[in-house]
């Protein structure tokens, strides 16, 4: 969920028409040119899609750059290729292959899964330009609107005006989704798996209200009317916080950004975030057939130590694999769980080289830019591993730390800081293995929100090591977007939270107004709760 409190009519994204598929076969002398027929429409989807990542900025680069390459997957690709060899029209072939692989995705789970709905609307793309039909999407609203759908594509999320599309609700998709993190980057209220949404025709009059986690479908316009100038009230609030970070009592916490490229970056220096919590260094590592040189990497990461020139700045080291595979790293076709396998550090066991090149392009960036960044490795589940990783780090000059997002990295967190000097908690990831359910999983979404307690407890193990060894615990997952869970987490212990810029304002405004003391008690009020409603529930008892 993104909170944000929106009145306004439905809209619905414009789909495909039903296109009969073909039963008849092409004849033999006319298949090459089918093939070639396939493949030029393939290429104009994916020239259009990586011409979306050119012009965004931050996640919505990373997901669309990454919907571009599976575009040109040789797999689905050749799937489609072997069938129209076969005879099968261009139409039949593409929705066959792309059918097949859904099933592929579906039965693996985890992070494929999540994989389907760019898969959908990749076939629908490439099915439509061989058919002469305008590319399905989101229409253009002549006044603002909120858009409600059973899901939405990457591509069509990232390419969404907020000024006129006001509101974002899905049935499908978990609070996690991409749906969800392009929406908070575009400061975009929204409301995921949402029961009963598709029942609401385009036209009739919602209030979505994203804090909530509700879609109202022809509520009091009174009622509605009042809801909206709260949340105004609210917003204007948060947009007269400058910073820096800190409760009503003076109790300092770090409120930073999480940012994948320069000009996230510089977008993120016109809030008032303090640093970089998280810098996704993926985006220079998709849509290549090869890896990026140091130089080329060295020069990416300067932007955005430039940017937050004198500031703290924490950059993630490789976040590939499962979703995000790179096709220079001899990932394996097809991983039995993708999810837990094959991702973040382990990738460096495979392929040392690349861990050693991007280190030493953070170390070349540091010394260009005359900054000092902090170095964090993912997916880290063993004290030797973070002791190995912080090996590595040190010796070029720089601060290790790793991020928590396996449950034994928060169960061993004590042990895991006598090697590094910080941690930095993802709670997306943390909560899908805390609580062994799909991120992306509509019916599994209860599961996977932030403020299950079970996920909670061990954002506390870990922020109370982190105490012991006097070393600090930021968050850096989407929970730390959320106002009302910030302050829990300070609560917690949490040292500093950092989230998408656009949420950067609500989150200290609001921590602003309660004291440390409040927050220590909303998080052992929600420590004793059995779930997610009633931990937040007990949260805003005691926080408003």
């Amino acid at each position: 969920m993104v909170p944000g409190v929106r009145y306004a009519p439905v809209i619905r994204p414009g789909r495909l028409p039903v296109i009969e598929l073909p039963d008849t076969e092409v004849a033999e002398p006319d298949r090459a040119a089918e093939a070639g027929r396939f493949r030029a429409a393939a290429t104009a989807v994916t020239e259009r899609l990586r011409a979306r990542a050119d012009r965004a900025t931050g996640a919505a680069a990373e997901v669309l750059g990454a919907t571009a390459t599976l575009a040109q997957d040789r797999a689905w690709l050749g799937a489609a290729d072997k069938r129209i060899a076969a005879g099968a029209p261009a139409v039949r072939a593409v929705s066959e292959a792309v059918d097949q692989f859904i099933d592929m995705f579906t039965k693996m789970g985890g992070l494929m899964a999540e994989r389907v709905t760019d898969l959908r609307d990749i076939r629908d793309r490439v099915v439509a330009e061989l058919s002469g039909y305008p590319e399905p999407g989101v229409p253009l609203p002549e006044l603002p609107s909120i858009l409600c759908a059973t899901d939405l594509a990457p591509a069509d999320t990232a390419g969404l005006d907020p000024e006129l599309v006001v509101g974002l609700a899905t049935t499908l998709g978990g609070p996690t989704s991409h749906t969800a993190i392009i929406a908070r980057q575009l400061g975009i209220p929204c409301v995921v798996a949402v029961s009963g949404l598709d029942d609401i025709e385009a036209g009739r009059m919602v209030l979505l209200d994203g804090t909530a986690g509700t879609v109202t479908a022809d509520p009091d316009p009174s009622e509605a009317a009042t809801a909206v100038d709260a949340a105004r009230r609210s917003a204007a609030t948060a947009r007269n916080w400058h910073g820096p970070g800190a409760t009503g009592d003076g109790h300092a916490v770090a409120i930073m950004a999480n940012v994948a490229d320069g000009a996230a970056a510089r977008a993120a220096r016109e809030t008032p975030a303090e640093g970089i919590g998280l810098f996704r260094t993926e985006l220079c590592f998709l849509n290549r057939d090869t890896e990026p040189t140091v130089a080329e990497q060295a020069a990416i990461y300067g932007e955005v130590l430039d940017a937050f020139s004198g500031a703290k700045v924490v950059i993630r080291t490789l976040d590939a694999g499962s979703d995000k595979p790179l096709k220079f790293a001899g990932h394996p076709p097809e991983e039995a769980n993708p999810a837990l396998g094959v991702r973040g550090i382990r990738i460096a066991e495979a392929n040392p080289g690349l861990l050693e090149h991007q280190l030493d392009a953070i170390a070349d960036a540091a010394e260009n830019t005359r900054s000092a960044p902090w170095v964090m490795a993912p997916m880290i589940a063993t004290p030797d591993e973070a002791k190995r990783f912080a090996a590595q780090v040190r010796s070029r000059g720089l601060t290790p730390g790793v991020m928590v997002e396996v449950p034994a990295a928060a169960l061993l967190a004590e042990q895991i800081l006598d090697h590094v000097d910080f941690l930095s908690i993802g709670t997306n990831d943390l909560a899908q293995y805390t609580m062994a359910a799909d991120r992306m999983s509509a019916e599994l979404a209860a599961l996977t929100d932030p403020w299950q307690p079970a996920v909670l407890a061990l954002v506390g193990t870990a922020a109370r090591a982190g105490a012991a060894a006097d070393k600090p615990v930021g968050v850096c997952g989407e929970a730390a977007a959320d106002p009302l869970l910030a302050c829990v987490l300070v609560g917690l212990g949490v040292t500093s939270l950092s989230a998408a810029a656009a949420a950067i304002p609500s989150v200290g405004a609001k921590l602003a107004t309660v004291t440390v003391q409040q927050c220590r008690e909303a998080a052992r009020a929600v420590l004793a709760t059995a779930g997610p409603a009633e931990a937040r529930a007990a949260a805003l008892g005691i926080l408003t």
